[in-house]
């Protein structure tokens, strides 16, 4: 497994059995997010992570510091910096990462992204003409594991793709439906125009 020295820090993920877990007795939703979302959708290990996230919408975000208390919560506020998320404290807009660990002598284990919604729909954080039903939001692995639907995790991944999302996007593509595809050829064209990826999707 890859270790990340992060400028705050190293990275020492959760095994992704033991972040399931962690959050699998909430009744808020919550998905497995990153590139675990795109090996759960594929169904096979594929490559290394430095990290590991878990996706809430941000009007349940404190069920983080539920599932995760007597740990170390930092707010990426603003991006770049992070500081202590305060516990019942609610994060504002534009703030959507969180950073994870046991104690201040430990690594990070644990990401935490907020996404934003509206009633019953999903909104994107990136552009908020880009939106979907909550329900077709995530998908379950065959152990019930949820995961972030590869189609959503690609549109954030579209942005500014590196190494790893470029296999990320090589390795999931087969196994995308018509639907899926259509989905992100017409998110990433609203949010980020043309796309590489974009005609690799429509053939």
């Amino acid at each position: 497994m890859t270790r990340i020295q992060a400028p705050f820090g190293r990275w020492d993920p959760a095994p992704l059995k033991e972040l399931v877990a962690m959050f699998s007795g909430l009744e808020s939703r919550w998905w497995v997010a990153g590139g675990f979302a795109i090996e759960l959708a594929v169904g096979h290990p594929f490559r290394n992570h430095g990290d590991i996230d878990v996706l809430l919408l941000r009007r349940d975000q404190l069920v983080a510091q539920q599932v995760l208390a007597g740990w170390q919560w930092w707010a990426a506020d603003p991006p770049g910096s992070l500081r202590p998320w305060v516990s019942g404290e609610v994060l504002p807009l534009g703030v959507h990462d969180i950073w994870c660990r046991p104690g201040p002598d430990d690594p990070w284990r644990v990401q935490v992204m907020l996404d934003e919604s509206r009633g019953q729909e999903w909104v994107s954080r990136r552009d908020p003409q880009v939106r979907r039903p909550i329900s077709t939001l995530g998908m379950a692995s065959g152990e019930g594991v949820p995961f972030l639907a590869p189609d959503v995790q690609l549109y954030y991944k579209a942005k500014a793709p590196r190494p790893k999302d470029e296999e990320d996007f090589d390795t999931v593509l087969p196994v995308l439906t018509d639907q899926q595809r259509q989905w992100l050829v017409d998110a990433i064209t609203q949010t980020y125009g043309p796309h590489p990826w974009i005609k690799r999707l429509q053939t």
